[in-house]
């Protein structure tokens, strides 16, 4: 997956980083260049699980599935914190 698609996850790398640092000010950076990972996550956990499947081992997709994220974490372990909206509030002044 990586060798396949290094250029990609080679910028990811990168935004990835710098999100680490500063999750607020590069969330919006991270989520857009994060969406491009998630496709190509779910693409890779869709064939790794559609075959266990196929070979009649469904009832391992699910802990396959989790395997596989716990080894994305391992390289990006901020990944789960794609997609996510900050809402800021401002202060609330009580009467």
């Amino acid at each position: 997956m990586l060798q396949n698609n290094r250029q990609i996850f080679d910028s990811f790398r990168l935004v990835h980083d710098r999100y680490g640092l500063n999750p607020d000010e590069h969330q919006e950076e991270y989520n857009r260049e994060g969406a491009k990972i998630q496709r190509i996550l779910y693409e890779w956990e869709d064939k790794l699980c559609n075959r266990s499947q196929a070979t009649g081992h469904g009832s391992y997709a699910g802990n396959l599935a989790e395997k596989f994220r716990e080894e994305v974490r391992k390289e990006f372990p901020h990944v789960d914190s794609i997609g996510i909206t900050v809402f800021k509030v401002g202060k609330i002044k009580l009467k």
